[in-house]
């Protein structure tokens, strides 16, 4: 039977992996947490040991938005642990996040991580879980691409405020070309609504209106 990678909206499917911090199972060791999971193609290779590094560096950020890292890539436990070590000794970072020792292939092939073109060698994804363990979102790079891990910061940023507020994120938050930081208030649904959104909002249009946080 093909197995088919999960998609947003859907549930995080339940494994049980070895990581450099002990096994864990997922993603009800993160319950009540927001987590990203990202894979790299290998260890001791350059792109994903400057990943690796921007990660860390925004871990401490990502922790008091109350998201937590977990990386993967198909090496062995060992290479893990001597590549962490290698990060600490030579570029003074300490990865404090466990790395999942996928070496049998397992984890990546139910997640959708191996690119048949690219050998054995895990892609660079990004998933996106919420507290309640459903994937918010996916993002996959090239291998000769390293990812902008800002970006994936105000992912987890916008998609709590658009929870938490009921509204969307525009383009380029929180630097929009129109509405700079404001929000995006959701379509009216009926005439009624629409005729008084320019009372309560600022507006372009009843369908496009913005406000502050």
């Amino acid at each position: 039977m093909e197995v088919r990678i999960p998609l947003i909206g859907e549930d995080f499917p339940e494994i049980e992996v070895q990581t450099t911090q002990g096994r864990l199972k997922l993603p009800g060791h993160y319950a009540g947490k927001w987590f990203i999971l990202f894979s790299h193609p290998a260890d001791f290779t350059p792109v994903c040991t400057t990943e690796f590094v921007g990660f860390q560096r925004r871990y401490e950020e990502l922790k008091g938005l109350g998201c937590e890292l977990i990386g993967l890539s198909i090496d062995q436990v060992f290479s893990h642990i001597k590549w962490v070590e290698w990060i600490r000794d030579n570029l003074k970072t300490e990865i404090q996040f466990p790395v999942i020792a996928d070496d049998t292939g397992r984890v990546a092939g139910l997640l959708g991580l191996i690119h048949p073109g690219k050998g054995t060698n895990t892609v660079r994804a990004v998933f996106i879980v919420d507290p309640q363990g459903v994937i918010r979102a996916i993002l996959y790079y090239p291998q000769e691409l390293g990812r902008n891990m800002d970006e994936i910061v105000r992912m987890i940023k916008g998609l709590q405020i658009s929870d938490r507020e009921r509204v969307a994120i525009p383009a380029n938050w929180p630097d929009n070309e129109l509405i700079n930081d404001e929000v995006i208030i959701p379509p009216a649904m009926d005439e009624e609504t629409a005729r008084r959104r320019g009372e309560e909002y600022k507006c372009f249009d009843w369908w496009f209106c913005h406000r502050k946080l």
